[in-house]
């Protein structure tokens, strides 16, 4: 298949890429820009492991073509980072023992990184809620959802520390 010449902006970065239009944005990711911290998991897009975010919103870039993204931010695991150092959803993850494996964290982080954008002081339910499309086979999810009260708290105390 011909490849075409695509611009992708990704992690607040401008990038031309060519590639086939038919080629899956975890697969350009992945293999064209070396941006491994997007997981293949399921291919069927009902784990979460490939999470990103297309302008802010969480996708399954395992089942959304890269083509697609032409024109809009797209942030991996890997942009999440602020100021050169973790981000508080990073850090709680490391501090709580997030995850075990660590297959699953990054689609996780990046689905936690859009509830907390839009839900600042999201409760139990919405924190749940907003993680069920996201599976972990290694663990029961009480040191993530300890890891996510943490983040919370620790960006409550940073944006009442700004002011």
């Amino acid at each position: 298949m011909k490849k075409e010449l695509i611009e992708l902006r990704v992690n607040g970065r401008s990038r031309e890429i060519a590639f086939e239009p038919s080629k899956l944005l975890l697969d350009v990711l992945r293999q064209d820009l070396d941006l491994t911290g997007s997981k293949r998991g399921c291919d069927e897009s009902s784990c979460g492991a490939c999470t990103v975010l297309v302008d802010g919103i969480p996708m399954m870039s395992c089942a959304l073509l890269a083509a697609s993204c032409e024109g809009q931010e797209i942030t991996t695991v890997e942009g999440v980072s602020e100021h050169g150092g973790l981000a508080a959803i990073q850090k709680a993850y490391g501090d709580w023992g997030g995850s075990q494996c660590g297959y699953c964290t990054p689609g996780f982080i990046m689905t936690v990184k859009h509830l907390l954008a839009e839900n600042p002081n999201p409760t139990e339910g919405d924190i749940r809620g907003a993680l069920s499309g996201n599976l972990c086979r290694c663990t029961g999810y009480s040191q993530m959802y300890q890891a996510i009260k943490a983040a919370i708290d620790a960006e409550q105390k940073g944006s009442a520390a700004a002011r």
